[in-house]
């Protein structure tokens, strides 16, 4: 064994003396280290495994090096008497980013009384649909703002009014609506357009910050689940699982500002939405760059990120390669450029990690699933959730980076 060992290879000896790794028909069966009960696949003879770090490397990766720690442990059990112990090595400390805890602590100390003045000043810029007919309704910013402070605060309905009636004695409410009021406007589809234009407006401060963005789809679980028929006859796999939204989003990668989102249905193809999500941000960013995993991988794609001036980083796939076709000019040049500079492409690829850590964000403070009833609510209640986040990054930004949260600049 080399005395000097590179930190894949440490990695791969650490998973060999932790783990119990198995073997079947020559392939070996390596577990996954990230706390997922997932098992990659890995074939010595071809020095091949089905992480995707090796699938975006097509280098060693550390499974295959615990398979063959693990092979040379066996082997050597056969041949002697005495045990085999893999020698313990000096694993390095995983890498560490500095944290800004003064203005951290700043932020948390004071989101709820800001996150409660920047929702407000959004709402402002709503305005007021006629209405010719009918009971006067509640005005549109109270309910909005409501909708959102709603979901801010994670609690019930019920529960929430104590905190409706603080902020309308703090001025931010012309009045405290019903709890049943708001359930009923979760449920209209007047809302969505307003909150995905407040989503909008809210990233608006930070656009002289971002010009990394990523792109990602993730799932928001409902209240409901699957009919017992459907489950066991059409989807036996969905029978013990609640029914799902997909959220799509585009994320600033410093921030984690959400600059666009779409929600679709659960089977809907993340790669569809690219087009879409790359050029409702562009509107108002400049991107530099946009990363995207290899589900985003397509020629379309491509070209739609370098329509808009911005460089492609997209995960190429284990079978792609250069062609002759016509038409492919663009897709060869970005695929030789990773060939030839996989460690350069990983380096810019590697933001896209920053969508994962918004999606995290989102579901740790606001919560995972979705407790509305209708699909219109369902819908609603998960921009709330985007606009909400938008509002706790520009606290954090405001308090890190010094920046000043100003909306509707265009029509003052």
């Amino acid at each position: 064994m080399n005395d000097i060992l590179n930190v894949r290879e440490l990695r791969g000896l650490d998973i060999a003396n932790r783990y119990t790794i198995k073997q079947e028909n020559g392939t070996w069966f390596v577990p996954s280290t990230s706390g997922k009960s997932e098992r990659y696949k890995v074939d010595l003879s071809k020095q091949k495994c089905s992480c995707p770090d090796f699938e975006i490397r097509r280098q060693k990766c550390k499974h295959i090096f615990a398979a063959e720690f693990s092979f040379e442990h066996d082997f050597l059990g056969e041949l002697t008497s005495q045990e085999v112990v893999i020698p313990q090595t000096y694993i390095p400390p995983r890498k560490t980013y500095a944290q800004d805890w003064i203005a951290y602590d700043k932020a948390q100390t004071c989101e709820k009384s800001e996150f409660q003045y920047l929702l407000a000043e959004l709402c402002k810029g709503v305005g007021e649909p006629s209405q010719e007919k009918g009971r006067p309704r509640l005005p549109l910013e109270d309910m909005i703002f409501s909708c959102v402070y709603k979901v801010y605060s994670t609690f019930s309905l019920r529960r929430f009014h104590t905190d409706l009636n603080e902020a309308h004695i703090k001025g931010f409410l012309l009045r405290p609506p019903h709890y049943k009021s708001i359930s009923r406007y979760f449920g209209m589809e007047i809302l969505t357009p307003y909150l995905k234009m407040l989503i909008e407006e809210s990233s608006l401060p930070l656009v002289e910050i971002e010009k990394h963005f990523a792109v990602d789809a993730s799932g928001l679980s409902t209240s409901q689940g699957f009919t017992w028929l459907h489950a066991k006859y059409t989807e036996p796999r969905l029978i013990n699982k609640k029914d799902w939204l997909k959220i799509h989003i585009c994320c600033g990668t410093k921030t984690n500002i959400i600059s666009a989102v779409e929600v679709t249905e659960r089977h809907e193809a993340d790669s569809n939405y690219f087009e879409t999500l790359v050029k409702d941000t562009v509107q108002n960013f400049e991107i530099v760059e946009v990363s995207a995993d290899k589900g985003y991988l397509s020629k379309a794609n491509l070209r739609t990120a370098i329509d808009n001036n911005a460089i492609p980083y997209i995960a190429w796939k284990a079978n792609s390669r250069a062609t002759n076709k016509e038409g492919n000019h663009l897709w060869n040049k970005l695929y030789h450029y990773y060939a030839l500079n996989q460690e350069k492409f990983l380096e810019h690829y590697h933001r896209r990690s920053n969508v994962e850590t918004a999606f995290f964000m989102i579901k740790a403070k606001f919560g995972g699933a979705l407790r509305s009833k209708t699909r219109t609510a369902q819908i609603n209640e998960a921009l709330c959730k985007i606009l909400a986040h938008n509002i706790c990054v520009l606290i954090q930004s405001i308090c890190e980076l010094g920046i000043k949260a100003e909306f509707w600049k265009e029509i003052v």
